[in-house]
């Protein structure tokens, strides 16, 4: 998956200059679902660690760190999770964290990264196909609703109906748009990306609307036939939430020494 896509070296700098330390980092976003633009920002993702002042304190801050800048002459848009709010969020069907965590655009990585990645297989459940569903809706209410009508927001509608599709079917996370539609050949797609490359904005304006709404309806339907079918199931293993939790106290332990 994405072999053409090279680490830009800055984001290795990036990370390092983060304000704690990073259990991995990934690049998510547009390069990740395989339709960047010259103008797409790098969506960088992943998980830091509080130090033992941070953990104990009565007022818990900076579980989340968010940062939207250039930097390094990058235009940058940084989310990271501390470790132990991250693990909670593999056990709450939450499919950003998964496509997060399985990326193969790896930044920087640790062998507790590649812990994690073993234990969160037992993290996916059937009922992640409902995260896949809601973003679907959100995204084709953004394309049918605006005008002009943007091509990014039907890729992403595509992109997330073929990702939970293929997660119910054989519990692999892709996230590429390119490689899922390699299994579906679904023919418009690849135009639509063609498009999408010329820039961020870039827009549709001969749309057949009507089209489009049957082709997202037509996979809403096999996105829900699949979840039926699934032999996903349907909560997270729990030796998976022991195994979390087991990895927590190392990682901790680790970082506080």
């Amino acid at each position: 998956m994405n072999t053409e896509f090279t680490i830009n070296p800055l984001l290795h700098r990036i990370v390092a200059a983060q304000p704690y330390p990073v259990l991995f980092a990934t690049v998510s976003g547009a390069h990740l679902y395989g339709f960047p633009s010259p103008d797409s920002d790098y969506d960088l993702r992943g998980s830091h660690i509080l130090p033992l002042e941070k953990v104990i304190s009565l007022d818990l801050r900076e579980e989340t760190l968010e940062d939207s800048r250039v930097i390094e002459g990058l235009e940058m848009d940084i989310v990271t999770h501390d470790v132990k709010k991250f693990f909670a969020m593999l056990l709450k069907k939450n499919g950003y964290v998964l496509e997060q965590l399985y990326s193969p655009l790896i930044v920087h990585t640790t062998p507790e990264h590649d812990e994690l990645k073993n234990i969160a297989c037992g993290c996916i459940t059937r009922h992640h196909a409902h995260h896949y569903f809601g973003f679907a809706e959100t995204q084709w209410k953004l394309f049918s609703r605006k005008h002009p009508r943007r091509v990014k927001p039907l890729l992403y509608v595509y992109r997330v109906l073929l990702t939970g599709i293929h997660l119910m079917r054989t519990g692999e996370i892709n996230a590429n748009l390119v490689d899922l539609n390699k299994i579906f050949n679904l023919r418009y797609i690849s135009d639509l990306i063609v498009r999408k490359s010329s820039g961020e904005h870039s827009e549709l304006e001969d749309a057949d609307v009507k089209f489009h709404r049957a082709e997202y309806e037509r996979l809403k339907l096999q996105l829900l036939a699949a979840r039926q079918q699934s032999s996903l199931p349907e909560t997270a293993a729990e030796h998976s939430r022991k195994a979390l939790n087991e990895l927590l106290v190392v990682i901790r332990k680790k970082s506080f020494s």
